[in-house]
């Protein structure tokens, strides 16, 4: 494996074993371990076995505590970007591969499992969360090329689609950014404040020695991106923690964690499921 350290975490245990599960190894293309990491050269051409031009790869997670979403001791899932490693990216990239039944496509599946999981943990803070994953994918999994139908060997109907919301579910196992928090002793307050600094430093403790980028809402700690490169393709790739490539907007003190009231799934006030600037 090509991670940084010599001593892999726990939690990148877990992401070696997800990397190569039999139910995805049969259907993607196999890719070569000397395959070229993704972003270390702009020669390279895209192949199903080379992510480009959208090379960096961002877990992305929320912390919604007004309206509360999701478990009241866990962040939520926002998505699985492709960005062009320089923190600019590409959106809705196929029209003719766009969904507006993202509930129906994991059923017939077959993944009950993953969709048990996102029900509770890939949450829309209008209570909208079908809408929510269409719009994730539609935006985002559209413009990756490795996961394209042509990079299947035995291809079904949006089985991209289904891989590619079962890779951010797996990512986001690995990455429990309010366990680390805590261990560092950043748990949600309505009375404490926090540094940028030590935030960083708590979430790059789950992330390899990579602080992700982290945004706020106003002095309201809101979101974590945690940045990869990949060698091979999106789905059994080989996944590398890499420096975030967006500066936070938060400031460097007095940081907000605010508790969620109860981690419900309030539907109000509504808003869209990615508005700018910290939501995409």
């Amino acid at each position: 494996m090509a991670f940084k350290k010599s001593i892999p975490s726990v939690g990148m245990l877990a992401l070696y074993a997800m990397q190569f599960a039999p139910s995805v190894l049969a259907d993607v293309e196999f890719c070569p371990n000397d395959t070229p990491l993704s972003c270390s050269s702009p020669s390279i051409e895209p192949s199903c076995c080379f992510n480009s031009p959208g090379g960096a790869f961002l877990l992305t997670q929320f912390w919604d505590h007004d309206p509360s979403i999701g478990p009241s001791d866990s962040w939520t899932i926002h998505g699985l970007w492709p960005d062009n490693c320089d923190g600019s990216y590409e959106e809705f990239c196929d029209e003719s591969r766009e969904y507006s039944n993202i509930t129906a496509i994991i059923e017939e599946s077959g993944r009950t499992e993953l969709l048990s999981y996102m029900n509770k943990y890939w949450k829309d803070n209008s209570g909208d969360d079908e809408s929510f994953w269409e719009h994730e994918w539609n935006k985002h999994g559209t413009c990756i090329n490795t996961i394209e139908p042509a990079c299947y060997t035995d291809y079904t109907a949006q089985d991209e689609v289904v891989d590619y919301l079962q890779k951010a579910v797996d990512l986001f196992k690995t990455l429990d950014s309010y366990k680390a928090l805590a261990a560092a002793g950043i748990t949600p307050s309505n009375s404490k404040t926090y540094g940028l600094s030590e935030i960083h430093d708590a979430l790059s403790n789950i992330h390899e020695g990579f602080a992700p980028y982290v945004a706020c809402d106003g002095d309201y700690l809101s979101e974590a991106w945690y940045f990869y490169y990949v060698r091979g393709n999106l789905i059994t790739g080989q996944y590398e923690p890499s420096e975030k490539l967006t500066e936070s907007n938060c400031p460097e003190t007095g940081i907000k964690y605010a508790p969620k009231s109860g981690g419900n799934n309030s539907t109000s006030p509504p808003t869209t499921a990615c508005p700018a600037p910290a939501r995409r």
